[in-house]
C-alpha cells in the first residue's frame, strides 16, 4: 500500500480552488499566501531589532511585491517572446502562469529597500531583515506551478515522479509519462534555505548588516542553477545554456565577490556613548557676615566703698 501511495505525485484536475461559488486561481493563491508569509517574517524580524514594526513591514511589502510581480512577468515576456509576439494580450494573463523569479528580485528588492529608506530604515538592516523571508514567500508560491502542472523536469520513474495530464504533456512523450517535480525540488530547497539563514542570524557571529542577503542570493543562485538542469520546458539559450543557467552563475558569483570586498572594508568607527549630562554646579553659599563684637561698658572709678557706687548728685553739672 505504501510503495503503490508513493508511486507517484497526482496532479490537481482543475488549476482552480472552488469554495462554493467562488473560484481561486490556484497560482495567484499560492503567491498570495507567500507574500502573506514573508510580510509575517519581515515584520516579526524588523519588531525584534527595534527597528520597526508591522505596520512598517507591511507598507514596504506592498510596494516590493507589485514591483516584483511587474518584474517578475516582464522578466518572463522578455526571455519567452516567441509565446507572445503574436499574442499581445496574453501579457498581462499572468494567472496563467509565467513570472520569472529572477526578474522579481532585480525589481523587487530594489523597490522594497528604497521604501524601507524612506520610512528610516538603513538599506542594509532591510536587506538583512528580508533575507529569509523572501526564500520563504518563493517556497510556498512555487507550488503554484504544481496546480497548472507547468515548469516540471525530465521524465523519470522515482517513487516521487510527478503526474502530468495529457493536456499538458509536452510533445514526444507517452500519456502516463512521469517527470522530476522541479517545483518542489525547490520548493524544499527554499525552505532549507529559509532555515539556514535564520541559523546563520541568530549564531554567536552574526554577520554585518546586508551580508545575509549576499548569502540569500549565493543560495538561491546554486539552487535554481541545480533546478534548470532539470526542466525540459522550453527556454531561450547561449552557447547551450538556458539564461536561466547563465544568470544564476552570473548571480553566486557576483554575490560572492561581493562577500569578498565587504569582509576587507574596515568596521565603522562606534559612534562615541554620549557623556552624561552633568548637573549645574551650585554657587558656594556665602558665609553669613560675622555679628559685630559688643563694645565693652566703661568702668566706673571707686567712690570709696567697696562694691558701691556713690549717687549722683542731682545739682551737679557735667564739667
Amino acid at each position: 500500500m505504501i510503495a503503490s501511495l508513493w508511486a507517484s505525485i497526482p496532479s490537481p484536475s482543475s488549476a482552480a480552488i472552488h469554495i462554493g461559488p467562488l473560484q481561486l486561481r490556484a497560482y495567484g493563491f499560492m503567491i498570495a499566501l507567500g507574500v502573506i508569509a514573508g510580510s509575517w517574517l519581515v515584520g516579526r524580524r524588523l519588531e525584534q531589532r527595534g527597528l520597526g514594526t508591522k505596520d512598517d513591514a507591511g507598507a514596504i511589502l506592498v510596494w516590493a511585491v507589485v514591483a516584483g510581480v511587474i518584474g517578475a512577468r516582464l522578466y518572463h515576456v522578455i526571455t519567452d517572446w516567441s509565446r507572445f509576439s503574436d499574442d499581445l494580450g496574453a501579457i498581462p494573463k499572468i494567472w496563467e502562469g509565467g513570472l520569472g523569479i529572477p526578474g522579481g528580485l532585480m525589481a523587487g528588492i530594489p523597490v522594497g529597500i528604497w521604501r524601507a529608506k524612506k520610512r528610516g530604515i538603513p538599506a542594509r538592516e532591510i536587506a538583512t531583515v528580508a533575507a529569509p523571508a523572501i526564500p520563504l514567500g518563493q517556497a510556498i508560491a512555487r507550488w503554484g506551478n504544481w496546480w497548472n502542472q507547468e515548469l516540471f523536469g525530465g521524465p523519470t520513474t522515482l517513487p516521487w515522479a510527478l503526474e502530468i495530464d495529457d493536456k499538458h504533456l509536452p510533445a514526444g512523450y507517452a500519456s502516463g509519462t512521469t517527470f522530476h517535480p522541479t517545483f518542489l525540488y525547490e520548493s524544499l530547497g527554499n525552505f532549507a534555505l529559509c532555515g539556514i539563514l535564520l541559523l546563520i542570524d541568530r549564531s554567536g557571529r552574526r554577520p554585518k548588516p546586508g551580508r545575509l542577503m549576499a548569502m540569500y542570493l549565493m543560495g538561491y543562485a546554486l539552487l535554481r542553477f541545480a533546478v534548470e538542469s532539470l526542466r525540459i520546458d522550453p527556454a531561450r539559450e547561449i552557447a547551450g545554456l538556458r539564461v536561466n543557467t547563465w544568470l544564476s552563475m552570473i548571480v553566486f558569483f557576483s554575490a560572492a565577490l561581493w562577500l569578498w570586498w565587504d569582509a576587507r572594508q574596515p568596521d565603522p568607527d562606534p559612534e562615541p556613548a554620549p557623556e552624561p549630562e552633568s548637573e549645574p554646579e551650585s554657587e558656594p553659599e556665602s558665609e553669613p557676615e560675622p555679628e559685630p563684637e559688643p563694645e565693652p561698658e566703661p568702668e566706673l572709678e571707686d567712690a570709696g566703698v567697696d562694691d558701691a557706687v556713690a549717687p549722683e548728685d542731682a545739682t551737679s553739672t557735667p564739667e
